[in-house]
């Protein structure tokens, strides 16, 4: 088939059965928005936004197009505006995976980075700041209601079309926007009004579930929801619930909000190619976590639909890849060596997600964080959050030279209820007079944060302190270990 241009490529994706992962009694099926020409469900949007502002004068010839963005839809734009002649400008968070401001940056468009600790919100206000000053055309993803209406126009379609005399009990996804969630979840309520939906978020930052509202907005940026954490599924549940969000909640659009474990999103992320041959991101693998869940009481029969949101290929320096080596393991050698030609192998890895900020005091708490240091004389303790890329470096660092610690992950599901995390942090800055997470003490002694942890490995005095403690094993130095630190930290440190 010969089309006019790259865009018109947009849309029409397939559904694929996954039979090996989903239990026997419920028949599960994947929309797999990879097939999208820039890989991921954002195409949608990014193609039908531009088209909209073009029809209706809102984007003039020439004029240059913004966007804050996590990734996918920046990378739709960078498509569209490439094809059809615009300046694209991209606002993202400097936290999100390095591939996705490189492929933006491919396709020519300019990528402007913020602050991590500013969150989703943070990059939002840039690029309002900067389409104001500049006279630039925003997108406005959040908010927008050309984001809904081109999944009921298209995904819901094909989603009703490819389903037409069959039963469909389940629709899951994950939120982002909240495009997608409003634009199917609006047609199937009124095409297939049997159908349930369902709505994936992370159980450390469960905004939907939570029931708490989306606090009132002074000016243009949404304030950070309360519930929300750091945590790993780049592109879905920002630290607000967005218009398009809460519009499908208030119009009651969502039958089960399920929260879902970072562990769980990746391992489904990993199962589904491992076992579907089906190369998928993170918010793909939260999607899948969320469709077992269901499937473990849905009645015999049952039919559940979830989006695959994108491809994996821009997840590369997270989490997700952080066990596959670009080396040969253990097994792979042995391979090699069972024949005379013998390669060499070497080393790897890489990670990333933010941190989060304390308050005050209260008994329980320090009760707590007493306890957690007792007997931290003879043993390496780290407050952490499990998916903090500061986290990450140090534990990655602790990895590499043989270090047995204990770490207790703030951002954790269990640390939740009750602003349980926060109490703790408040006590902990209490006792260390310091706000910051990660914080680790070797042999009850304070170290700080990862910088200060990765420059005492630098300088030699991390390694004799645990040399010095007989309840550690042998433990060994390393090279050069500022490399643990997520790149564009570990360019800013004065060493």
């Amino acid at each position: 088939m010969k089309y006019a241009s790259i865009l018109e490529t947009v849309g029409k994706t397939p559904v694929v059965r996954l039979a090996n992962i989903a239990p026997a009694h419920v028949q599960l099926y994947a929309k797999v928005e990879s097939f999208n020409p820039m890989g991921s469900v954002k195409d949608r949007f990014a193609r039908a936004v531009i088209e909209r502002a073009e029809q209706s004068g809102a984007l003039k010839p020439g004029q240059t197009v913004i966007e804050a963005t996590s990734g996918n839809t920046g990378i739709g734009l960078a498509m569209v505006c490439a094809q059809k002649g615009y300046p694209l400008v991209i606002v993202m968070a400097e936290n999100f995976s390095i591939e996705r401001r490189r492929l933006m940056r491919f396709l020519g468009a300019k990528v402007i980075l913020t602050p991590a600790a500013d969150k989703g919100s943070g990059m939002l206000a840039k690029a309002i700041e900067l389409a104001e000053a500049h006279g630039w055309f925003l997108t406005r993803q959040f908010e927008n209601e050309v984001n809904a209406d081109v999944h009921t126009l298209t995904t819901a379609r094909e989603i009703v079309e490819d389903f037409a005399g069959e039963r469909l009990d389940y629709w899951v996804s994950t939120f982002g926007t909240g495009g997608t969630l409003k634009g199917v979840a609006r047609a199937l309520k009124a095409a297939l009004p049997d159908t349930r939906i369902v709505v994936a978020e992370p159980d450390n930052s469960a905004m939907i579930a939570s029931g708490i509202p989306q606090p009132p907005t002074s000016g243009a940026v949404p304030a950070s929801h309360p519930m929300f954490h750091p945590h790993p599924v780049q592109g879905t549940s920002p630290d607000f619930i967005p218009k398009l969000a809460a519009d499908a909640i208030a119009a009651g659009s969502i039958d089960i909000p399920m929260p879902v474990s970072g562990a769980d999103a990746l391992r489904c992320a990993r199962e589904l190619a491992t076992r579907e041959g089906i190369f998928a991101g993170i918010s793909s693998g939260a999607a899948v976590a969320a469709a077992l869940k269901i499937a473990e009481t849905a009645a015999v029969g049952s039919t559940i639909l979830c989006m695959l949101p994108d491809t994996g290929e821009r997840y590369l320096s997270t989490p997700l890849f952080e066990d596959v080596s670009a080396e040969m393991n253990a097994e792979e050698e042995a391979i090699s060596a069972s024949t005379s030609r013998v390669l060499v192998p070497g080393p790897a890895a890489v990670l990333s997600t933010p941190v989060a900020a304390p308050v005050e005091v209260d008994a329980e708490a320090e009760a707590f964080v007493t306890e957690a240091l007792r007997g931290s004389d003879s043993q390496v303790v780290m407050f952490a959050l499990e998916w903090c890329e500061f986290s990450w470096a140090v534990r990655r660092l602790f990895q590499a030279m043989g270090v047995p610690y204990r770490s207790i992950d703030l951002d954790s599901a269990a640390y939740q209820a009750d602003d349980w995390s926060g109490r703790i942090r408040r006590a902990l800055e209490a006792r260390t007079g310091i706000a910051t997470i990660p914080q680790v003490l070797v042999g009850g002694e304070l170290i700080g944060g990862a910088t200060d942890v990765i420059a005492a490995a630098d300088s030699g005095a991390l390694l004799a302190r645990l040399q010095a403690m007989p309840s550690i094993p042998a433990v060994r130095n390393v090279a050069e270990p500022f490399k643990f630190l997520p790149g564009w930290v570990a360019r800013k440190v004065d060493r």
